[in-house]
């Protein structure tokens, strides 16, 4: 698929068009997928009642966050009692005695985080491909893989302030004027490079010792050459809604079910280092992740890697599906636009 090869020429979007785009698909992600969350946390609270000081996994379509209760009664969405039988049952009961804005509970804190990371993400995957492909040709199968890695941490490095700005909120109830109190006395005394001091932390959490890593090298890698081929057949140059869709959803699933032991090492590692750090307790020295994964399977089996197998497939297929369609709906949207405004030029 080279352009001189007699493919038509391709209109450049821009890194701000990029970004409207990735913004986009984001909010829309969000709004779709977090619904299916609310719902799996509620059963979850029914079945096993949190209590103070206990934490849960919280996921908005985008990322991952771990939240910690606070409340001792029923006040906390979470908390709010309702005798569900399943996942329609709870769907359908929430919106009928609670409202259809129930369904979304908890979202708006998250978004200051997912939101920023992936636009930045997905704006720095672009440009990185195309400079990649401008310098190293356009057939090299690693190009997606090197620009994922390196879009992540540049999306990890970006909201590492915003992750302090959380974590501190979370542990004390701040206003906005002392947030910003607080903000700007660290860069007063420690300079702006103190806002980064977690930076590390989040990296050597996130990255290695999940499947971060290895999710977003099998899902770019595998998403770039279904939806090359899939336009192969098509007889088409560049990739429909349709394509887009079908090629996020199925490179989605495929790194969701490859890398889900990686995700329940995280997500047991993470729940219990914050339990650690809100007590103020010193990390264990059995806290490295192959003796967790041993531990898992020694105590359910094989079988407890893949814990939750169902629950992210459903989550994450369409997750992916959504904003990548979505992404590239929009940057079409802007190649349409500047085509336009060339041809008037």
């Amino acid at each position: 698929m080279d352009p001189e090869a007699g493919g038509p020429q391709i209109i450049k979007v821009t890194p701000l068009q990029q970004m409207l785009a990735s913004c986009t698909g984001a909010v829309l992600t969000s709004l779709m997928v977090t619904p299916l969350d609310v719902v799996k946390i509620r059963l979850q609270a029914q079945n096993n009642p949190f209590s103070k000081g206990k934490c849960f996994v919280y996921s908005n379509g985008l990322m991952d966050h771990v939240c910690v209760c606070e409340e001792e009664s029923n006040k906390a969405w979470y908390k709010k009692p309702g005798c569900f039988r399943g996942t329609l049952d709870a769907f359908l009961k929430i919106i009928r005695n609670e409202g259809i804005k129930s369904l979304w509970s908890g979202l708006p804190p998250t978004l200051v985080m997912a939101v920023p990371a992936t636009v930045i993400y997905f704006t720095c995957y672009d440009q990185l491909t195309d400079l990649l492909r401008c310098k190293l040709g356009e057939n090299g199968s690693y190009i997606p893989i090197v620009a994922g890695i390196v879009a992540r941490f540049g999306a990890v490095t970006v909201i590492s302030p915003l992750e302090l700005i959380r974590t501190k909120m979370q542990s004390k109830k701040f206003s906005y004027k002392e947030l910003h109190q607080f903000v700007s006395k660290r860069v007063s005394e420690d300079g702006w490079i103190s806002l980064w001091r977690g930076w590390a932390p989040t990296v050597l959490r996130d990255v290695p010792f999940s499947g971060r890593i290895y999710l977003i090298t099998m899902y770019w890698y595998n998403y770039e050459v279904l939806k090359k081929w899939l336009c192969e057949k098509s007889g088409l140059y560049e990739p429909t809604f349709m394509i887009s869709f079908t090629s996020g959803a199925l490179s989605g699933s495929f790194a969701a079910v490859a890398t889900l032991p990686f995700d329940v090492v995280k997500t047991q590692k993470q729940t219990q280092l914050w339990m650690y750090e809100s007590h103020k307790i010193s990390v264990p020295l059995h806290m490295s992740t192959w003796t967790i994964m041993k531990n898992i399977v020694a105590k359910n089996g094989f079988s407890g890697l893949f814990t939750g197998l169902i629950p992210r497939l459903i989550k994450i297929a369409p997750a992916c599906a959504i904003m990548i369609s979505t992404y590239e709906f929009g940057k079409v949207f802007f190649q349409k636009q500047n085509a336009h405004q060339q041809q008037y030029q």
